[in-house]
């Protein structure tokens, strides 16, 4: 069985507890994690005006985090990798179509949201990566850079590289040389046979999890969500997180729901939350069930008390209920606007402890 959670709202400087799912009013809404409050504002006003669609709600609003570098998580100049490069991941999934759009390891180019939009709207594909993501970006007057990084990101990768490269994203028991416990690479086989480890057990990541992922509602119940990152801070070059995977950072169905997500994204990439929250409504589940559900999957294989960090929050389309589940050791909130409101609310969630016997 699942508890009721409860949240707190922050209202200036008063706490109102209340009980989620909770309802919301009918009519236009945004949704977006972490309390990125002005890219919900500036969603929310896109949705307000004449026209005002929820794909150009989610591209505007996730555009206002990166131009700001929200929390050095989003746009430019944040994250370096273990290059002191910094790379962008983005999504966008249309909740009419469920065509997606997305960029993954895009380079030199800081408006990541709006070219996902290129490539929902112009091609047929899903995905593009790399260098040819950046070509691609160019070709519709996206302006690409020399480089991403900035002097501040410049200074934590040398001072990452003056810590022996420490903490990084390589496995410590794969026979690699030098030893990625102690040393900076490049890293290759030590010609010794190293046998292979079937463990499920996390391991705790370094660097922040702050992706916005979004989800809007329009005048027309057109839902769209989307997420856009620059990933992890000394990632391994190359590496594609959730924030450019649909279900993984976000999903939508007009008819059912939307979820948008945070946390470990490589974790994720193994459980794909926000399509296991979406299909959970699909079937019937209520949405704050949904989202336990979701979270409570991820812990029963990778195990409790393990440091891993994730939060999905997702809307009901059909109840306009909204539900959210945090798990790990940090204070996850999100954020949400709508037609009652004159600012956004952001609301804090409690850190959920599934039960062994869940799942």
């Amino acid at each position: 069985m699942y508890g009721l959670h409860y949240y707190s709202i922050i209202i200036g400087i008063a706490i109102i507890s209340l009980v989620i799912g909770k309802s919301t009013d009918a009519g236009p809404i945004v949704i977006n994690t972490w309390p990125f409050t002005v890219a919900t504002a500036t969603a929310f006003e896109t949705l307000s005006k004449k026209g005002g669609s929820a794909m150009d709600a989610v591209v505007e609003g996730c555009t206002r985090c990166e131009k700001d570098q929200c929390d050095h998580t989003v746009g430019f100049g944040g994250s370096p990798d273990e290059s002191g490069e910094t790379s962008l991941d983005a999504l966008l999934v249309d909740g009419d179509t469920l065509n997606v759009g997305a960029v993954a390891n895009l380079r030199r180019v800081r408006d990541a949201i709006k070219t996902a939009r290129a490539v929902l709207e112009k091609t047929h594909h899903s995905i593009l990566a790399g260098e040819e993501a950046t070509a691609f970006a160019s070709q519709f007057g996206i302006k690409v850079y020399d480089t991403l990084a900035t002097d501040e990101s410049k200074r934590e990768s040398q001072e990452w590289k003056a810590n022996n490269c420490q903490p990084n994203f390589w496995k410590k028991d794969a026979g690699l040389v030098p030893d990625p416990a102690t040393h900076c690479g490049p890293y290759h086989n030590h010609k010794v046979s190293v046998s292979k480890s079937h463990s499920n057990q996390y391991q705790s990541q370094p660097g922040g999890h702050d992706t916005i992922s979004m989800i809007a509602v329009d005048g027309k119940n057109s839902i769209v969500a989307g997420s856009s990152t620059n990933g992890l801070k000394y990632k391994i070059p190359g590496r594609v997180g959730d924030a450019a995977v649909p279900g993984g950072s976000a999903y939508a169905d007009s008819k059912i729901g939307a979820c948008a997500a945070t946390g470990d994204g490589d974790t994720h990439l193994r459980f794909l939350p926000c399509f296991h929250v979406y299909m959970n409504m699909r079937n019937g589940m209520h949405v704050q069930q949904a989202t336990d559900d979701a979270m409570a999957r991820i812990v029963s294989v990778i195990g409790h008390d393990t440091g891993f960090q994730g939060a999905v929050v997702a809307f009901d389309a059909r109840t306009r209920e909204i539900g959210a589940t945090s798990v790990g050791n940090w204070n996850f909130s999100y954020s949400y606007q709508d037609q009652s409101m004159l600012k956004p609310k952001v609301v804090l969630v409690d850190a959920f402890h599934p039960q062994k016997s869940e799942h």
